[in-house]
């Protein structure tokens, strides 16, 4: 049976990968595995239907077709990698995601997706934090942002002045939240233990 088409325009994704992750021993965090998957081939999972996909980061392992590109300097920081990987961006919206998500979902990307109607969207944490590596965005909007942004800066700054839409997704009680990530051993262990609880739930 055929697919029907999505009424969705074409999207491409920016997954983050760099850092130096010191906290964790100076490891690759992204190739941390929870639930038997890398953290990195969760966020690619989540993001398995745009095109292109582009991690920004270190030379590392990825599936065939995601293209790997390098922040300048190497180590500069989110805004760096964020500029990056929209140099390969050919689309006119982009999904940006941290590759430390090990329980982003596919879904969850979709309704973003459906809610663009401004700059961007992003998801907002239970407590109303906003979490800015995990949204949608008009890439002419990120890009015009990257431009004026001059010498070093964070990303909550850079999309400061955009028109941003935010969005507390529901999700069921006891399952881990999709912008969960591993700065920290104990983030780590807390996040395997999660994974290994899943397919106990109901």
């Amino acid at each position: 049976m055929t697919r029907p088409p999505d009424p969705l325009p074409p999207y491409a994704a920016v997954v983050l990968a760099g850092g130096r992750a010191a906290r964790l021993g100076g490891r690759a965090k992204p190739q941390l595995e929870v639930g038997g998957r890398t953290m990195l081939a969760a966020a690619l999972t989540a993001v398995a239907d745009a095109s292109p996909r582009v991690v920004v980061g270190p030379p590392q392992p990825v599936p065939d077709g995601v293209l790997v590109v390098r922040e300048q300097p190497p180590g500069g920081g989110p805004v760096a990698a964020l500029r990056a990987g929209l140099a390969a961006v050919d689309t006119d919206v982009v999904a940006v995601l941290a590759g430390d998500l090990p329980f982003v979902p596919a879904q969850l990307v979709r309704e973003l997706r459906e809610r663009l109607t401004g700059d961007g969207v992003l998801v907002v944490d239970d407590t109303g934090r906003d979490q800015l590596l995990l949204g949608v965005w008009r890439t002419a909007a990120l890009r015009t942002a990257l431009g004026g942004a001059g010498g070093p800066t964070s990303v909550r700054r850079l999309v400061a002045p955009l028109s941003v839409t935010r969005y507390r997704p529901d999700r069921e009680p006891g399952r881990p939240a999709p912008w969960t990530d591993c700065d920290t051993p104990a983030d780590l262990a807390r996040a395997r233990a999660a994974a290994a609880e899943e397919p106990h739930r109901g």
